[in-house]
């Protein structure tokens, strides 16, 4: 069984090193908590779960959902907010060896029923009510199976009745959900291993350790979720989590537990200058060192206003669902490496540029799609995930991503189909013809911009009007238009008349803001 040591020029602490090798998720819970049991994981409000408490009562939420019915290889689906509940539902799963299908809290009927269907779901957890919105309810519309509620209290039993913790780490055990390139989402198939080798990689980058506190504002639902937590389990150290970040509201707690590692994505970056600028005079946190994430394009100036303004390193990544870890500056990098590239890829993680395009082979890669025709046309005669991004590797080692072959925005570190808006709005009475792009916007990454055009005699279109209707046809609102524009005619090329979107770019990318 091949390790999921990762080293980008630096030495990687024995212990960790050892606990990466582990074959599984549970595997590596149980020897963290047998090595610190006492010291805690997770930090929520005035909650405090040791590595300890993790594994015990992880194994008593098993024994609950053995009783339940779930067996190594029932298909769990999960959509359920950032909490400590989640994270031991989660864990409880893998003691048992379930195959665990996590779904976006933000997501509604229209993806959910999508992944509960394709991957066969025979339960599904949700939190009830949650922010304004009942999730059991949509469970009920959508004929979900085995529907139970998992927030703030979790199934029991006897760890007793549990069978042996499953030994192989290669087997798929997890399906997460992108949008990609089409508009219904992809079922991303990841292992034990895989998730282990791309957390190992992540935490092995930042130089952590056990010293450290670190944050998670993001969905636990996101395939950052996993990659975090093997982090803390791989070195040690707790992590705050958030399961409705906003600032400055979550300010008090990164004080109150002295984060000393914070980040996200872009948009995460971009708050917290902004709670910066407030008192310039004064570190909004004052103990923490290190803005750490991924998952968008981030602009050289917000990593130099960052640095500057702040007094902490920055370092970004780059990754995606089907590769959660593929390469992360370094804070020992150069500040120029740091603003202008995606750091470099640990040890294992192959990067091939074809015909421009960024193409990876390594542990931490998925297995392919839930869809075999998906997976057939994902990877090429040689085994490389083929990503749709585009770049280049400079002689230092570093990747430059310069662009994407797929069409695809993502705001806020997550992925939107423009198909899909597309798809809705073309049966828009008052829309003739759209096309949805993506715009350059220092706070979310990019922006969903709908250019439009209007048939003769049609009532005036309004952002407003536009994405009340999308609401409608229950688009998730996380990928409903920011910005509308109206043009007499959408450019095309002349022969096959197809949209060029390079050139609505072109024309509307400067005043994204």
């Amino acid at each position: 069984m091949p390790s999921a040591t990762c080293f980008l020029g630096v030495e990687v602490n024995d212990t960790a090193h050892a606990l990466g090798a582990s074959h599984t998720l549970w595997e590596l819970v149980a020897r963290r908590a047998a090595l610190t049991p006492g010291r805690p994981v997770l930090l929520q409000d005035d909650r405090v779960l040791t590595f300890g408490e993790l594994r015990d009562r992880a194994e008593r939420v098993a024994a609950g959902l053995y009783g339940m019915g779930v067996r190594p290889g029932t298909v769990v689906a999960w959509q359920l907010p950032t909490r400590i509940e989640t994270a031991l539902l989660s864990f409880a799963l893998a003691r048992i060896g379930a195959v665990q299908s996590p779904v976006i809290p933000f997501y509604r009927d229209r993806e959910v029923g999508f992944a509960l269907r394709e991957s066969g779901a025979e339960f599904f957890a949700v939190p009830g009510l949650w922010r304004g919105y009942d999730h059991g309810a949509m469970a009920a519309r959508l004929g979900a199976r085995g529907v139970f509620e998992a927030y703030g209290t979790l199934p029991d039993g006897d760890p007793a009745v549990l069978p042996p913790p499953p030994a192989d780490g290669t087997a798929v055990r997890w399906i997460y959900w992108t949008s990609g390139t089409t508009s219904d989402p992809k079922g991303v198939l990841h292992t034990d291993r895989s998730l282990i080798a791309g957390g190992s990689c992540l935490a092995h980058a930042l130089h952590l350790t056990a010293d450290d506190v670190g944050s998670m504002a993001f969905p636990y639902a996101h395939i950052a979720g996993p990659d975090y937590t093997v982090m803390l389990l791989l070195y040690g150290f707790p992590a705050v989590m958030f399961e409705q970040f906003a600032l400055p509201e979550a300010l008090e707690a990164y004080r109150k537990h002295g984060v000393t590692v914070a980040g996200g994505s872009t948009a995460f970056y971009s708050m917290f200058l902004a709670e910066q600028r407030k008192r310039p005079d004064a570190k909004v946190i004052p103990s923490l060192r290190l803005l750490a994430g991924g998952g968008a394009p981030k602009p050289p100036e917000v990593y130099r206003s960052v640095v500057r303004e702040m007094g902490v390193k920055l370092t970004h990544g780059y990754g995606m669902t089907e590769v959660p870890m593929i390469t992360m500056g370094s804070p020992d990098d150069t500040e120029e490496n740091l603003a202008t590239t995606e750091g470099r890829p640990p040890e294992g993680m192959e990067i091939r540029i074809v015909d421009g395009e960024v193409r990876l082979r390594g542990e931490a890669v998925c297995q392919g799609y839930l869809d075999p025709v998906q997976s057939a046309e994902a990877f090429d005669a040689d085994g490389f995930l083929r990503t749709g991004d585009l770049g280049f590797v400079t002689a230092s080692g570093h990747l430059v991503l310069t662009g994407r072959l797929k069409d695809v925005i993502i705001r806020k570190g997550e992925n939107i189909s423009a198909k899909e808006i597309e798809d809705l709005l073309a049966a828009h009475p008052a829309v003739g013809d759209v096309a949805v792009i993506g715009l350059p916007d220092v706070s979310r990454g990019e922006l969903v911009c709908a250019v439009v055009e209007q048939p003769p005699g049609a009532d005036e279109l309004t952002l407003p009007s536009v994405t009340s209707y999308l609401r409608a046809q229950g688009l998730s609102v996380h990928k409903l238009p920011e910005r509308l524009e109206v043009v007499a005619a959408l450019p095309r090329n002349d022969a096959l008349r197809k949209v060029l979107k390079y050139q609505l770019r072109e024309r509307f990318g400067g005043g994204g803001g």
